[in-house]
């Protein structure tokens, strides 16, 4: 047998009335949101899309790359399509949920350095930073 017969086939998603309205709601929120929270958004608005397949396309598009997924303050997997492409992390308000996307240079360097001395290669990485926002911390 070659070694192209003991590759692992490339994974294509097929693109679904499901997965678009998956996706077309994301599009609406600017905050994370778990599974059960946007599908109960998209019952609300008349999608019809079990929460089993809700599940099944938002772990696909994080593994995609498609959404960041964090875990939140009750452990639970939330989801959020991001307005920045590339490495980044979050503050996240443990009151009301907002999420915003930070760049953090500092993070990195120190990041790459704990690695680098305990001899890791291939690193990767997430920091979520959470607090009060502005909003909540006044109320």
């Amino acid at each position: 047998m070659s070694q192209d017969q003991h590759a692992a086939p490339v994974r294509e998603q097929r693109v679904t009335k499901q997965r678009l309205a998956v996706s077309a709601a994301l599009d609406t929120l600017d905050d994370f949101v778990s599974t059960q929270e946007l599908y109960r958004l998209m019952h609300g608005s008349g999608t019809s899309v079990s929460l089993a397949t809700t599940y099944r396309i938002l772990a696909s598009m994080a593994e995609e790359g498609l959404v960041d997924t964090l875990r939140n303050g009750d452990g639970e997997a939330v989801y959020r399509r991001c307005s920045v492409t590339e490495h980044h992390h979050h503050l996240l308000c443990r009151n009301c949920g907002k999420a915003v996307e930070i760049e953090a240079p500092d993070v990195e360097r120190w990041a790459a350095r704990t690695a680098e001395a305990h001899g890791f290669t291939a690193v990767q990485h997430t920091v979520e930073i959470y607090g009060l926002c502005p909003e909540c911390s006044a109320a």
